[in-house]
C-alpha cells in the first residue's frame, strides 16, 4: 500500500511539472506560398541554321569563324570563303520577368560520309530576362582540316534554356 501511494504521489508531481511546461508554450502562425509558372520553351526560329556558307581548303588547317549576329569574322589562312553566312536563331517563351540561362553543346561534329569537321559553339548571350518578345542567336568556330575533303558537311546542336 505504501509502494503503491509513493507511486501515486510521485506521478502527481511529474504530472505538475509537465502542466508547468505546458502553460508556458507558445504558438506562432505562417503562410506558406508557392507560385507555378509556365514551362520555358526554345525553339529555332524557321529557316534559320549556322553556316559557314562555301570553303575552298589550303594545304594548313584554318578556322572559319561566324558571329552571333550572323557576320562572318575570321576566314583562316590559306582558306577562301564566299557566300553568306548565318548564325542559328532561337526564339524563348516563359514568365516575363524572370531569368533564364542559355547554353549549347560545347562543341559538334560537321560531317559529309566519312569525313569531319568540329565547330565550337557561341551564343549571343548567357542569360536574358523574359520580355514580350525573346530571341537569342548561335555563332561559332569551324576547325578545317588542311585539304578537307570536298562535301556538303551537316551537323546538328542543342541548345538549352532554364530558369535560373
Amino acid at each position: 500500500m505504501i509502494r503503491l501511494k509513493t507511486a501515486l504521489a510521485s506521478t502527481a508531481v511529474v504530472a505538475a511539472m509537465l502542466g508547468a511546461h505546458a502553460a508556458q508554450a507558445a504558438t506562432a502562425t505562417a503562410t506558406a506560398r508557392a507560385r507555378i509558372v509556365p514551362a520555358v520553351a526554345v525553339t529555332n526560329i524557321a529557316g534559320s541554321e549556322l553556316g559557314f556558307a562555301t570553303i575552298v581548303t589550303g594545304p594548313t588547317a584554318a578556322k572559319v569563324t561566324v558571329a552571333p549576329n550572323g557576320t562572318r569574322t575570321a576566314c583562316g589562312t590559306g582558306l577562301t570563303c564566299v557566300g553568306t553566312t548565318s548564325a542559328a536563331r532561337f526564339a524563348v517563351t516563359g514568365e516575363t520577368g524572370l531569368t533564364v540561362g542559355i547554353s549549347t553543346t560545347a562543341t559538334t561534329a560537321l560531317t559529309s560520309g566519312g569525313n569531319s569537321m568540329s565547330t565550337t559553339l557561341v551564343p549571343s548571350v548567357a542569360t536574358m530576362t523574359l520580355a514580350a518578345t525573346n530571341q537569342f542567336s548561335v555563332g561559332g568556330e569551324l576547325s578545317v582540316g588542311a585539304n578537307q575533303a570536298d562535301g556538303v558537311y551537316t551537323g546538328t546542336f542543342t541548345v538549352t534554356v532554364d530558369y535560373n
